[in-house]
């Protein structure tokens, strides 16, 4: 039955108010993040909560030392407010939201231990496993036991469904976690790379929960990528300030909880395609050095083999951002066609 006109102008009304909410979360947590960001920084510098960087890393970001760190918190507290005053909180979002501040916690206590010990060694592997365990299991949990996700991996690129049973996708949504935080955390090398990668990479995610209805995650990644924009105004080279494992882990374990809540994980190989280049890059080398003693890269991650051919760090930064976007771009487009077939 086709429904009166009256009912479809209502409709698109009703539309039209949640992207308003959508996009006024989003221009919310970019304004928290710059009001905020001197006096956070101002605040980072007295404490001398700066940088460690690490004795092996390029020479030219010795320099870098001291730069004030832990940028995640204003990035988080940005996110925080608006989605908690505007959202309807309901049980997805709030699940991705707790999967990210998990994460961002665990990179807090990562941060505070190099800053504390004065080392560019934080938190022991062992911690960070466990953690990255639980945080899984409990979006396992509400995936598939509170929301009834089917425990099937969703190829939109062939239109296929494969089942893998209750088990086999814990451990899946497990990898997706830690794979999607460490990628980030990874690229998180060069002023300005992940918070720009994130945010590009969030942008789709924004338009995919449009597109699916979700307004809760609608919003909440709105404000992700609000408060990732705002965060770039004092990240960008030459950085006045470093978002530290606090803001790349809490934002990757965020797309990655992301990409389990729109069933998008096989597809996040595509849409986060610059933080599989990073991860794949250290994958390689490191595979490479112990079988055959020899380096693939000058440096791994990949930005820093670039850096030592004498690439700038704003060249890099552009180009890696242009990467970011293609793939986002193709992944959406992917996962329109899917949803349309």
């Amino acid at each position: 039955m086709i429904p009166p006109v009256a009912q479809l102008v209502d409709d698109i009304a009703s539309t039209a108010i949640d992207r308003g909410e959508v996009l006024i979360a989003g221009m919310a947590a970019m304004l928290i993040t710059i009001f905020l960001g001197p006096r956070f920084i101002e605040y980072l510098r007295v404490k001398e909560f700066g940088q460690q960087i690490r004795e092996e890393g390029p020479q030219e970001h010795h320099a870098k030392a001291g730069t004030p760190t832990m940028g995640g918190l204003i990035l988080f507290f940005a996110i925080s407010i608006p989605y908690l005053v505007l959202s309807d909180r309901d049980t997805a979002s709030l699940a991705v939201f707790g999967v990210a501040l998990g994460c961002a916690g665990l990179g807090f206590a990562d941060d505070f231990i190099k800053i504390t010990k004065r080392r560019s060694l934080g938190l022991g592997a062992r911690y960070k496993l466990l953690v990255q365990i639980a945080l899984a299991l409990a979006l396992w949990w509400i995936a598939y036991e509170e929301l009834g996700l089917a425990p099937a991996l969703e190829s939109r690129i062939f239109d296929h469904e494969i089942y893998v049973g209750p088990v086999v996708y814990l451990i899946f949504v497990y990898f997706v976690i830690a794979g999607a935080s460490n990628a980030v955390n990874l690229t998180d090398g060069l002023d300005g790379l992940a918070a720009g990668s994130c945010a590009i990479v969030l942008l789709a995610y924004t338009a995919i929960t449009i597109t699916n209805g979700q307004e809760g995650l609608a919003l909440l990644s709105a404000c992700l990528v609000g408060a990732s924009i705002g965060f770039l105004w004092f990240n960008a080279f030459p950085a006045s300030i470093f978002m530290g494992d606090t803001g790349s882990l809490g934002l990757g374990g965020a797309i990655g909880a992301l990409a389990v809540m729109t069933q998008t994980e096989l597809l996040l190989i595509i849409l986060g395609g610059i933080f599989v280049i990073e991860a794949l890059s250290v994958a390689v080398q490191v595979i490479s050095f112990k079988m055959f003693r020899r380096r693939v890269l000058l440096m791994a991650p990949v930005h820093h083999h670039f850096e030592l051919l004498a690439w700038s760090e704003t060249k890099i930064m552009l180009r890696f951002w242009i990467v970011a976007a293609v793939c986002a771009g193709i992944g959406f487009t992917l996962y329109q066609n899917s949803i349309g077939s």
